[in-house]
């Protein structure tokens, strides 16, 4: 924790304490790497419970074989990403089948193959993703996220308005998740469970007030 983490941290769990977050430890992610894929690929902008969240799970019902890499490749091959979940939009199509070729081309087979690389500092996975195009630090944490990791913090706009509203001035997604990361460890939590006690709090503040666009999380499922 740096010397100028800890006193933000500080300020952020006192807005956590003053709003009565709740902040509980619960596993969250898919064992099913078309699901993972596909939900990374669709959060952008997009609501969680309305629009993800349904679509994945029908993915998973129509494609249940589609548990590695190989094999949710070889239903893109034979069959319509789109008409399966469904989606018209041909960009976020192009996200999942850029996805399914990158972790392809990186050996990265199953879920735990995934967790596993994307943890590993010196894999160069992260590196290989963020070539795909739309694929961003957020999206390479939501993916550990989706992969059962309670250490990562997807930095999304609820996130940085909590933040925000606590009186922790941070510009840059590596500082607000550093924030986040240090209010855990004062406060005995894994980064995972306050981020998602975070993000359920403004999910709800916004469907009360109808302000703003809601971004995607995986923090209300499994």
């Amino acid at each position: 924790m740096g010397p100028t983490t800890e006193p933000d941290a500080v300020l952020l769990l006192r807005h956590v304490d003053a709003v009565g977050l709740v902040v509980e430890e619960r596993t969250r992610g898919w064992d099913h790497m078309g699901a993972v894929i596909c939900d990374a690929a669709l959060q952008p902008r997009c609501s969680y419970r309305r629009v993800v969240e349904p679509r994945v799970r029908r993915l998973v019902a129509a494609w249940p074989e589609a548990t590695t890499v190989s094999r949710f490749s070889a239903r893109l091959e034979t069959s319509d990403i789109g008409a399966t979940l469904p989606w018209r939009g041909p960009t976020k199509l192009r996200v999942i089948s850029d996805l399914t070729d990158a972790l392809a081309r990186a050996d990265v087979e199953t879920v735990p193959d995934l967790r596993g690389a994307l943890a590993d500092p010196a894999g160069g996975l992260r590196s290989t993703l963020r070539t795909v195009r739309r694929v961003g630090p957020k999206t390479l944490d939501y993916l550990s996220i989706l992969c059962g990791s309670s250490e990562h913090v997807a930095v999304d706009v609820h996130v940085r308005g909590f933040v925000r509203d606590a009186g922790v001035d941070v510009a840059t997604y590596e500082r607000y998740g550093a924030v986040v990361r240090a209010a855990a460890r004062l406060r005995g939590c894994s980064p995972g469970a306050l981020d998602a006690a975070i993000w359920q709090h403004m999910s709800r503040r916004r469907q009360v007030t109808g302000r703003g666009v809601i971004i995607g999380d995986v923090t209300e499922s499994r």
